[in-house]
């Protein structure tokens, strides 16, 4: 599910005197109150992403809702696995040990820079791909060499015994960096990307998101795509992901990495190129509701170094 759609379905069951916490591309957001009070938020976790959430309500965009992927970011420093927080604002690192040892590494909005955060123990939930309940753990701060008195950029826990060894979700409902609150949600295992069709928006949510107009995406748009969703289009054709173009390629509007002509879409009446269906979906959904982040076609090449 697109996660402006989640949003607004957390914002309805609020207003409804809801207290539980809703959870939206596959994947949301939290109901402030609900802090603190044992409330299991996991129950559609997010993966690999999150939502912030500022004193006026939460603000995210559907750039942050992954589908379970860990979406074309580079390799962690520690073998871990990048998860996005906000829009590309900071992100953390997630490692997996033997024995159940669970590392969050915070890091900026260039992954590469480490970025030490207000000292706190973190409440988690964690279930697995069977499991219907979450078992909740803590991960505690751990500073390391360089980091400010009462900050740190490390936090350590270990997973529930039952679940040591086995694929999990972890879903972290808060997360408090400089003054604003976070939710995390990542995976033991990056999703697979090149298996067959990658998972998109599908059904009622597919239809209204490439059939009817909004922002910059036209009724001319829907026409020159041939009134097809991507999954009509693009069906049985397999994503393959080149992570190092080269100067001078077209890359993804989305993840930055080598497009593939085959994964192509008109939108304002141009054409854009993508490296799969889901950043299709994307894309689109910034085209009608964040328009003024949409650049030229000409704008998403390779540059020089």
């Amino acid at each position: 599910m697109l996660r402006k759609y989640a949003l607004l379905s957390a914002v309805f069951a609020i207003a409804a005197g809801s207290a539980l916490v809703l959870t939206g591309c596959g994947q949301q957001s939290q109901n402030k109150n609900s802090e603190g009070k044992g409330k299991n938020p996991s129950s559609h976790p997010e993966k690999n992403n999150a939502v912030a959430e500022k004193k006026g309500g939460d603000h995210s965009s559907p750039h942050t809702e992954k589908k379970g992927e860990d979406h074309g970011h580079k390799p962690g420093q520690h073998g871990g696995i990048m998860v996005e927080i906000g829009r590309d604002s900071y992100h953390a690192e997630a490692v997996f040990e033997k024995g159940g040892m669970l590392k969050l590494y915070t890091l900026g909005k260039d992954e590469s820079k480490v970025v030490d955060i207000e000292s706190q123990v973190l409440k988690a939930y964690v279930k697995d791909d069977a499991g219907t309940e979450a078992v909740e753990m803590e991960l505690n701060p751990v500073p390391r060499a360089g980091d400010k008195a009462g900050r740190t950029s490390q936090f350590i826990g270990k997973l529930p015994a039952e679940l040591t060894g086995k694929q999990v979700t972890v879903t972290i409902p808060i997360i408090a960096i400089d003054g604003e609150r976070f939710r995390i949600g990542f995976t033991s295992a990056p999703a697979k990307h090149d298996e067959g069709m990658p998972v998109g928006v599908s059904g009622a949510d597919e239809k209204e998101l490439y059939l009817k107009p909004g922002g910059i995406y036209t009724e001319a748009d829907i026409k020159a795509n041939g009134n097809r969703t991507a999954s009509q289009k693009f069906k049985g054709v397999k994503a393959k992901h080149d992570l190092r173009p080269k100067a001078g390629d077209k890359i993804c509007p989305i993840t930055l990495t080598k497009a593939n002509p085959e994964f192509t879409w008109i939108v304002a009446g141009k054409s854009y190129e993508f490296c799969c269906p889901p950043c299709v979906d994307e894309f689109v959904t910034m085209a009608k509701t964040q328009p003024d982040e949409i650049k030229e076609p000409d704008f998403y090449v390779k540059k020089q170094k």
